[in-house]
């Protein structure tokens, strides 16, 4: 356990390092949005990418998988959406709640971190749960909030859900690599230089970037941001647990690896998502900074004890 610890030490100090920055005002927010926008358009794109290139889809396509994970986050949606509509919130705070429940920081903190301690075999899983995460719920959260706004389903807004996740770069090299890796085209030497180095880039400044974007949230509603941060760092990993180690036939290793991404903290797209429709920002502001705090002790915890299964 101790070990673990250590070993996560690094990542959660590199956000610390943000924090810093970001408090002091040594680092604007306006340069936390552009280095925010440089880690995610290009050097986590990179890493993403140059993963997926050298990956099968059947390394990444895994039905049973799918089934554990979506099983599992469905069933955290579940309950905070349960909890929401007993607090008799309308169905756009509710999609928010249910969002920081189940949805954490995969693509900033899960693929550099958990690459790095589970081994590189870890991206394929990972990835799945991106994908997931990015397909089926950030999806869901739009519908739900425009759908119950606009009290019906158009067609503009199956427009507005599927030009999001095109224009989704971590979709988009996620995709891309694939079908590069399915075509077997070696990558040149230069080219896979070019990744690497740029891809280099994508751990220190996610992590940084997260530490400095959690400077300018505020700690507003504490006991539902505790509830939330709950659910996402113990309920969210026990149900994808459940699911992966009883419920559907996955191997122990992938089942490892989904469950420490579902350990994640609360992911910064859902404020973008919160903002970008008015619906709570604040609430999920403090989650995000609430778990991001905690997960500092629970991802260890949970870490050790997927290792030793």
């Amino acid at each position: 356990m101790l070990a673990i610890f250590l070993k996560t030490l690094p990542f959660f100090a590199l956000i610390g390092v943000g924090y810093w920055a970001g408090r002091t005002r040594f680092f604007s927010e306006e340069a936390t949005a552009y280095l925010t926008k440089f880690v995610f358009y290009f050097a986590l794109s990179a890493m993403l990418f140059r993963f997926a290139a050298n990956l099968s889809l059947s390394e990444v396509l895994d039905w049973p998988l799918v089934g554990a994970y979506l099983w599992g986050t469905a069933a955290a949606y579940g309950i905070a959406s349960a909890v929401g509509f007993l607090r008799r919130l309308d169905v756009p705070t509710v999609a928010v709640e249910s969002q920081c429940a189940a949805i954490g920081n995969t693509g900033f903190l899960g693929v550099p971190m958990l690459t790095l301690l589970m081994g590189a075999e870890a991206i394929g899983p990972i990835m799945l749960v991106l994908a997931v995460d990015l397909i089926v719920f950030s999806s869901l959260i739009v519908i739900l909030i425009t759908g119950s706004r606009d009290g019906r389903m158009s067609l503009g807004l199956l427009r507005t859900v599927g030009v999001g996740l095109v224009r989704n770069p971590m979709i988009v090299a996620i995709t891309a690599g694939l079908i590069w890796s399915a075509f077997e085209i070696p990558i040149p030497v230069p080219m896979n230089e070019f990744l690497a180095i740029l891809g280099g880039a994508a751990t220190p400044g996610a992590l940084f970037a997260i530490g400095a974007s959690l400077a300018s949230k505020s700690a507003e509603r504490v006991h539902i941001a505790g509830w939330l941060s709950f659910c996402k760092l113990v309920l969210h990993p026990l149900f994808v647990a459940i699911a992966a180690l009883w419920l559907f036939p996955v191997d122990t290793y992938s089942a490892s690896v989904i469950i420490a991404a579902a350990a994640l903290p609360v992911a910064g797209n859902v404020y973008i998502l919160a903002q970008h429709y008015g619906v709570a920002p604040h609430l999920v502001s403090a989650s995000i900074l609430f778990s991001t705090a905690i997960s500092v002790l629970t991802v260890p915890v949970v870490i050790a004890w997927v290792t030793a299964l």
